[in-house]
């Protein structure tokens, strides 16, 4: 019995050395190739399309909740995401429409440089992120941003939102391999 203990300790020591060297030898990139993030752009630095920019957000969030919460992986996300482009645009255009603004909205997946965010215990370094972009009317105001995949910031959206550890991830994504 003790020395299955003592192999089961040592096996344990060595997986948990494998899945850290492994994340420390990670670069930056790798990290951010574990997000989707979300970018919503006001039309303007105006208060109404400033205010207008949160209505949206949250209808676009309430819109692509149940969408997220069936993907597995950052990849599925995209893949998601890219095919409900244009309902996106229309959740947004409506809304917009509905609250009595005339410019629309166009939706697209694609890298953009975002800062150092802290969500909780976890902090994403500044860097380059996929991302779904959400451009109200001519985007040229301030912006609302957060991470889609996982769903860090859609605990407003639905009760229903599963939560996943990242780490549990990670170490799942090793097994598979």
């Amino acid at each position: 019995m003790k020395k299955f203990l003592i192999a089961m300790a040592l096996l344990l020591t060595v997986a948990a050395t494998i899945v850290f060297v492994n994340l420390k030898s990670t670069d930056a990139t790798q990290a951010y190739a574990d997000y989707l993030r979300i970018h919503v752009r006001a039309n303007s630095n105006s208060a109404e399309d400033q205010q207008v920019k949160y209505e949206v957000k949250d209808e676009v969030v309430k819109f692509v909740t149940p969408y997220i919460k069936e993907c597995v992986d950052k990849q599925t996300a995209v893949n998601v995401m890219k095919e409900i482009l244009p309902e996106i645009e229309k959740v947004c255009d409506k809304a917009l429409k509905q609250r009595g603004y005339n410019y629309g909205a166009r939706a697209q997946i694609r890298e953009e440089k975002f800062p150092t965010r802290v969500y909780g215990d976890l902090t994403l370094e500044e860097g380059v992120y996929d991302a779904l972009i959400v451009e109200l009317g001519s985007g040229t105001g301030d912006n609302w941003w957060c991470v889609i995949y996982p769903p860090l910031c859609f605990t407003s959206a639905s009760a229903d939102v599963e939560y996943r550890s990242i780490i549990a991830d990670i170490i799942n994504r090793f097994k598979r391999k």
